[in-house]
């Protein structure tokens, strides 16, 4: 009697587990082997679309207060008239998703480019900006230099120009951050920056996406300082 009864529970206790593994599945999804790291952008234009996708790290602290999205665009300004023209290219337009997008990409970009990943950049960049970013990459290797950008906090990220040319939507972006950033030599000696000091840096950013494609992804075709 007593093996009989072990027997029934061992049958129970499979049959538990089948059940919980089974209710694990359908909670945690399936791998396929087809997982990759999204583009930020990927699905900002739709508003049914997921939200962007953000770096593994913790999102960045905004350390300063920021006009709310589209402060800037009052009405009859060419910036709302601008905006106004995507929207008619592309109604599933939201210039949230896109801030919110923009700044992923941001911290996406700056950390990529300090750590030499050409290969997570090349997707984000038009072919001009990555041959650029290429180049200064390359130089750095070259001379045995390595670099390294900390972000400490996002202070602003603010749409300053949009409008359409021919069927690309292009936008400028002026985004604040307060960084630290140093270059060492091969023997870890520093040869450019201040590893203790937190600067303000100022960045203009034009990012771009053609409205008829299906691909929903934008990329940073310009990059500049401000005037």
């Amino acid at each position: 009697m007593g093996g009989g009864f072990q027997y029934l529970d061992l049958i129970f206790f499979g049959v538990v587990a089948v059940f919980l593994v089974m209710r694990l599945r359908s909670v945690l999804g399936r791998r396929t082997g087809n997982e990759r790291r999204r583009d930020p952008f990927a699905g900002v234009p739709g508003k049914d679309q997921p939200a962007a996708a953000r770096s593994p790290n913790a999102p960045l602290p905004d350390i300063a207060a920021k006009p709310a999205i589209g402060a800037g665009a009052s009405a009859g300004t060419p910036l709302a008239a601008g905006l106004g023209r995507i929207r008619s290219a592309d109604p599933g337009f939201d210039e949230a998703h896109f801030v919110a997008g923009a700044r992923s990409a941001f911290e996406m970009i700056v950390n990529d480019f300090a750590s030499g990943d050409t290969a997570t950049l090349r997707p984000l960049l038009s072919d001009e900006v990555f041959a650029n970013f290429s180049r200064a990459i390359e130089e750095r290797q070259k001379n045995n230099h390595t670099h390294a950008t900390t972000l400490v906090g996002i202070r602003g990220v603010d749409i300053v120009e949009a409008d359409m040319q021919g069927r690309n939507a292009v936008i400028t972006m002026r985004i604040v951050s307060d960084q630290i950033n140093v270059t060492r030599d091969a023997e870890g000696k520093v040869v450019d920056g201040d590893p203790s000091a937190v600067v303000s840096v100022t960045d203009i950013w034009t990012f771009a996406r053609n409205t008829r494609a299906r691909d929903p992804n934008w990329t940073l075709v310009a990059t500049r300082s401000p005037h």
